[in-house]
């Protein structure tokens, strides 16, 4: 499967953005899809990760109330809707897909799209 991210740009600390990964090849509907970020010089960091049907989702806790995690599998798309944000959420965030969640939730994962820029400013 080719995942393609989307949705990062330049917003003030506070301000909400919409990540997508669209999918494309194989069904998406058979793979969980995780969203992670990766500042320069550090880990890959687990963001957030939703099973294939959408029923169970996860989070980081540094995330949690402020990230929601949702797919569309109509559409193969899965969604990162990042409200409250914070200069420490500025950094590179990727989707990636695996049929088993747990596997994401540990940083690895099948297939990976590109990444996409989030900038927060003070």
């Amino acid at each position: 499967v080719q995942l393609q991210a989307s949705g990062g740009g330049l917003v003030q600390a506070g301000a909400s953005l919409r990540l997508s990964c669209a999918a494309s090849g194989r069904t998406f509907g058979n793979y969980a899809v995780g969203w992670f970020r990766q500042a320069p010089g550090k880990e890959r960091a687990f963001v957030a990760a939703i099973s294939r049907s959408g029923t169970f989702t996860q989070y980081a806790d540094s995330v949690k109330g402020r990230f929601t995690i949702s797919r569309d599998n109509a559409k193969n798309t899965v969604y990162l809707q990042m409200n409250s944000l914070k200069t420490e959420d500025t950094t590179v965030y990727y989707c990636a897909a695996d049929p088993v969640l747990s596997v994401l939730t540990t940083g690895r994962g099948n297939y990976w799209g590109q990444g996409t820029l989030v900038t927060v400013s003070s």
